[in-house]
């Protein structure tokens, strides 16, 4: 069967059991107390954990990639990873109702945090699918700050339209990431704040740019970098550190001043450095079973990247 005829099939099948979490998202989760939601999630990430026998393979070799070897404890560092998957994942459905007030109750900012949203107005922000990845923008919403994200689609158009009905049920606005550059750059030059992930793969076609990422060459979005210096807005990389009691803190990692992004593809760079470094200290934190390191650079890619590298270790 040829590859994309393979892709459709496995959709299909998937399709009827990605709805049914969508609708148990709705009907259960968003209804339950947050100790209760949190207790279904983890439930259902150790489901998904032992049927997942691909997915947690994949995670161990992401965990080798991340520390060059095998690291003790990996399979008990992937069944956690999973645990905050399913419960970042939960947090989003469960912010469909009250979603200020349960948002408040489920996460705290840093004095840190804090004091750069109040001082920058608009900024943009920057993490990973690290932590409770939701939470941020709400948290920066809850702080005064109008924000903006991107949703990627997920199955059906319709399904796509329901995740970013609850992602908006704070107050955020969502834009598809087909198109999302225009209302993007409006938004900042409006003063709306944006909330962007930067972990996953995005073709050079599409706004990505070749880094390295624990060594790999990876291509991730250039979307920071980019609207940072068109819009003259400052960046903060930020991530929500769980705590004991399953509650999440919004910290900082690093801030940038707009000009530190006119170099699109060093700022990129210093960007995915600033999360390794979390991701190295925290890796069940991370959402581990993502095909991350997929894409293969040509040769060309490599050579651009690799003239920059250059160029950048000349100019240190």
């Amino acid at each position: 069967m040829h590859k994309r005829q393979r892709k459709r099939v496995i959709q299909r099948i998937r399709r009827p059991f990605e709805w049914l979490g969508i609708a148990l998202g709705f009907l259960v989760l968003a209804h339950l107390p947050r100790r209760a939601m949190q207790a279904a999630c983890d439930f259902g990430g150790a489901v998904m954990h032992f049927f997942d026998r691909r997915g947690r393979e994949l995670a161990l070799a992401n965990l080798r990639i991340i520390f060059g070897r095998d690291v003790p404890g990996a399979k008990k560092i992937v069944r956690r990873s999973y645990r905050n998957m399913a419960r970042a994942v939960g947090h989003a459905f469960w912010t469909c109702r009250n979603a200020a007030k349960r948002a408040a109750a489920a996460g705290e900012m840093s004095e840190e945090a804090k004091a750069f949203l109040a001082a920058n107005r608009p900024a943009v922000t920057v993490s990973a699918h690290l932590g409770c990845w939701e939470i941020l923008s709400q948290l920066a919403y809850l702080e005064g700050h109008s924000m903006m994200s991107v949703a990627k689609d997920i199955g059906t158009s319709a399904m796509t339209s329901l995740l970013m009905k609850a992602r908006r049920s704070i107050g955020q606005e969502i834009v598809r990431a087909d198109g999302a550059f225009r209302p993007l750059m409006q938004g900042l030059k409006d003063g709306k704040s944006l909330g962007l992930l930067v972990d996953q793969v995005v073709k050079p076609r599409n706004g990505g740019v070749w880094v390295r990422f624990f060594g790999r060459p990876v291509p991730v979005s250039a979307a920071p970098a980019f609207f940072a210096a068109k819009g003259k807005a400052p960046v903060v990389i930020a991530w929500s550190r769980p705590l004991r009691d399953g509650r999440y803190r919004c910290e900082l990692i690093r801030t940038y001043a707009p000009g530190a992004a006119r170099d699109i593809w060093g700022f990129t760079q210093s960007c995915i450095r600033d999360l390794e470094r979390v991701i190295r200290r925290h890796p069940s934190c991370w959402v581990l079973n993502y095909r991350y390191f997929r894409k293969r650079p040509t040769a060309e890619d490599l050579a651009l990247l690799a003239s920059r590298e250059a160029k950048a270790g000349a100019e240190k």
